[in-house]
């Protein structure tokens, strides 16, 4: 095997509320963004993003964003899937600052990449507690966005 083949799980967006600055700790500046709600839809699942996630954001000093994200998915048959995943953010320091100030950004001008994990009690969905997923993020103004893909 030399390739890394992919299949489209879902396409998810997600809304988010106002940051909790826990601020400075050794590790750099460390905020949580709670999730407030969103929706994903691919070819064998849809549904929405139910509220009560939260992202432990850590701004490094190296300049990118460390992300550990912990959702639940509510399918539109009534599956709970709980989503996790880490991830970055990085790019140039000017389009990063754009970024912040809420503007729209091409997401090719920056890295913004996560590693999904998923869990279920639902026996149509257990497929997904054996996937290891890849997204590829981009940010615009009204919270984050995602393609995601199971590594075939």
């Amino acid at each position: 095997m030399t390739d890394v083949r992919t299949a489209l799980l879902f396409n998810i967006s997600l809304r988010t509320g106002a940051h909790q600055l826990l601020g400075k700790t050794p590790l750099g500046d460390r905020r949580i963004v709670p999730v407030t709600g969103g929706t994903f839809e691919g070819p064998k699942l849809k549904g929405s993003v139910e509220p009560g996630g939260s992202d432990w954001i850590l701004l490094r000093p190296d300049g990118a964003l460390q992300l550990d994200v912990r959702l639940t998915l509510r399918t539109e048959d009534g599956a709970l899937i709980g989503m996790s995943y880490r991830g970055y953010r990085h790019g140039p320091a000017a389009v990063i600052e754009r970024l912040n100030r809420g503007e729209a950004v091409d997401p090719s001008e920056y890295y913004f990449r996560i590693a999904p994990f998923f869990e279920t009690s639902s026996p149509r969905y257990d497929w997904l507690n054996r996937v290891i997923g890849l997204g590829l993020g981009h940010r615009p103004p009204e919270g984050p966005i995602y393609r995601v893909f199971e590594v075939l």
